[in-house]
């Protein structure tokens, strides 16, 4: 079937983006070089050094499902220079200026209502350069509900894509699917289908080291900046 199709393909591009698990014990960065610290992956050694996760694997031999050891040394394209990362964490509520539109032709604004997935503050903000945050990190509390942005079908719901804990997968159409990771609890079942505005998980800490969820608004399989279509209230 071709949602089977799409959600394959989806579940692809998130292994790609960037994760939003945060860290204080961060490994070093040489400019050319990374050593792994303990709770390191690929994808946030990729979104710190950057270099993708593909050229990562590739430079330094690394097979699926890409284990690092603590002390690892590995070898990066040396685009940056940033000696010791450091684990800042700062609010961006504000929408700036794209650095480069996503590949696909923007929705309009509007033209589908969503609801925001849960009450807290943006600690994270989408970005659209490589190795970006391709979503939005909503910090809160523990337990605190998780809401469905809109009508669908639930696609997928488990904890198989590493980074990302426990993770919901909802297709509201051919064209859009939204995902809600690091919950504390799942609510919701695959094949399940949910309303705009229905309790779908708790908020938790899985596969993070903060409380917090990380929402991504998908069209036609490309991340795009939820900040520019969430909305408080849908009409009915």
């Amino acid at each position: 079937m071709r949602w089977k199709i799409i959600v394959c393909l989806l579940l692809s591009l998130l292994l790609t983006a960037c994760s939003s698990k945060k860290t204080s014990n961060e490994g070093t960065f040489n400019g050319s070089v990374y050593t792994v610290k303990r709770g390191d992956t690929l994808f946030k050694i990729s979104r710190m050094t950057g270099t993708s996760v593909g050229e990562l694997a590739k430079m330094n031999n690394l097979p699926p499902p890409y284990k690092l050891l603590v002390g690892q040394r590995l070898r990066t394209k040396g685009t940056a220079n940033r000696g010791r990362t450091k684990n800042v964490v700062t609010a961006k509520n504000k929408i700036s200026a794209p650095a480069a539109l996503p590949k696909v032709a923007l929705p309009p604004v509007g033209s589908r209502c969503w609801l925001w997935p849960a009450k807290g503050k943006v600690v994270d903000a989408y970005s659209y350069s490589d190795g970006g945050n391709k979503g939005i990190d909503i910090a809160g509390s523990r337990g605190q509900p998780i809401y469905a942005s809109g009508p669908g079908s639930v696609v997928y719901a488990g904890n198989q894509l590493r980074g990302y804990g426990n993770l919901v997968m909802i297709k509201h159409s051919e064209d859009y699917i939204t995902a809600y990771a690091h919950n504390d609890t799942i609510l919701v079942s695959t094949g399940q289908k949910v309303k705009a505005g229905q309790k779908i998980a708790t908020m938790g800490s899985s596969g993070s080291t903060s409380v917090l969820l990380h929402f991504q608004l998908r069209y036609r399989a490309t991340a795009i900046d939820p900040q520019r279509y969430l909305t408080s209230s849908c009409p009915r």
